[in-house]
């Protein structure tokens, strides 16, 4: 049978561990585990046939497994997690006092407390260099390190639940980011309104990549949008698509829009007095501007 760990971001590695420890070895138990961070303590997964075999073409590389937390063991996390709590405050207040443009989003110790990670967001490169001399000198014969994150991994690390009421899909099984602009959204036929298309992180919906295939293979079989169209009923232009009943809403000068399947209509060249709304880039009442949350190089760094 085999275990696994998953660490921060999703990433699920296999364990290995001596044989006398088999026995205590168990899906939903603590173990500590030596990472390139030191020794952590992270969940243990029975892994079912499916990953194993993911492992045999992939062969990622196997965690040492210490030994699983004793209740001593787990008083000593709980402590870990009420000092890195109050080390992110005092790194803050030092970052304050240095004035530097940053902003703290978790502090993580390893088991035997000898690292302790600060994790951050940024705008842009911050020079911490003397915010690490405040620290070094705070905490004493501790390794100290400063971890520059995107708007995208911060979320994953606090973790949280999405619009659609389901754990963070960043927190849940995302590994790596694919890039996400607000075309994936237009293609789809969704308002720009950026209350509706952006997550807890500030960025652009990562479920807008999800279906953007089938939307863009069932455009091909209807209509485009704005175009003139001769109906049953007479001319009108089209205003929007049903993607999933496969039909065409056509609006005509007087106003009124009818819903019609593809068949009965026949594109025009004719000239349709009926006005489309375009699709917006501004900023609604949260201020965000659309144009802005293109820019997504930033938003995930991978230095979790």
């Amino acid at each position: 049978m085999k275990f696994a760990v998953r660490i921060i971001k999703n990433t699920f590695y296999p364990v290995t561990y001596e044989p006398v420890l088999e026995k205590w070895v168990e899906h939903g138990k603590i173990g500590l585990v030596i990472t390139e961070k030191g020794e952590e303590a992270f969940k243990i997964f029975k892994v079912n046939d499916e990953i194993m075999a993911h492992w045999e073409k992939f062969k990622p590389e196997p965690l040492k497994l210490i030994r699983v937390l004793t209740e001593d063991d787990l008083k000593t996390l709980a402590e870990n997690k009420q000092l890195a709590r109050a080390a992110l405050l005092k790194c803050e207040e030092f970052a304050n006092a240095r004035k530097l443009d940053m902003s703290l989003t978790q502090a993580r110790y390893t088991f035997d407390r000898k690292k302790i990670t600060f994790y951050y967001t940024a705008p842009q490169r911050v020079d911490f260099r003397e915010l690490l001399k405040d620290l070094t000198q705070e905490f004493k014969r501790v390794r100290i390190d400063l971890r520059h994150i995107g708007a995208r991994d911060e979320t994953a690390v606090l973790e949280g639940c999405g619009i659609c009421g389901q754990q963070l899909c960043c927190c849940r099984f995302l590994r790596k980011f694919e890039n996400v602009n607000s075309k994936l959204a237009k293609d789809q036929g969704i308002p720009l309104t950026p209350s509706k298309i952006t997550g807890c992180c500030g960025r652009l919906l990562c479920c807008l990549n999800y279906e953007h295939e089938f939307y863009k293979e069932v455009t091909k079989k209807l209509i485009p949008v704005g175009t003139a169209v001769k109906t049953p009923d007479g001319l009108g232009k089209v205003v929007s698509l049903n993607y999933f009943d496969l039909k065409i809403n056509v609006k005509f000068e007087d106003g009124k829009i009818n819903e019609y399947r593809k068949d009965v209509l026949k594109p025009v060249n004719e000239v349709v007095n009926v006005e489309i709304t375009p699709d917006a880039t501004y900023a609604d009442d949260s201020g965000i501007d659309i144009k802005s949350l293109d820019n997504d190089r930033n938003s995930s760094t991978g230095n979790v």
